[in-house]
């Protein structure tokens, strides 16, 4: 069974003089095609910027897709890329989908007194 994964940025906080953000709260949530089984990864990723910088991008001009990008650049272990720490972090919570579903194949609930 395939697990699909779906990062999401919920809320930010910014500046409202310059639009620097300064805390960014995610997810990642990995989830079976029937929908049955899930685990979640997320956090807060408290940031400082340089509003002079020739890479900076005010709140206003921000999308999903760079915010995205400093969180899996913050995830970085060891040597790892952004990307690889992304791949990673997607891998972990996809083996904890799939050993719930199956823990959940090998499991029933119920009472032996009814049917």
């Amino acid at each position: 069974m395939a697990v699909t994964t779906t990062w999401s940025v919920s809320d930010m906080q910014h500046n409202d003089s310059d639009g620097g953000v300064t805390i960014v709260y995610w997810s990642m949530v990995a989830q079976n095609d029937s929908g049955n089984e899930s685990a979640t990864e997320g956090g807060k990723l408290r940031l400082t910027y340089d509003a002079s910088s020739s890479d900076f991008i005010a709140y206003d001009s921000l999308t999903e897709a760079d915010v995205l990008g400093w969180v899996y650049d913050d995830l970085r272990e060891g040597e790892e890329t952004a990307t690889e720490a992304k791949t990673r972090v997607e891998n972990e919570r996809t083996a904890k989908v799939n050993a719930q579903i199956a823990k959940n194949a090998s499991t029933s609930n119920g009472v032996p007194w009814s049917s």
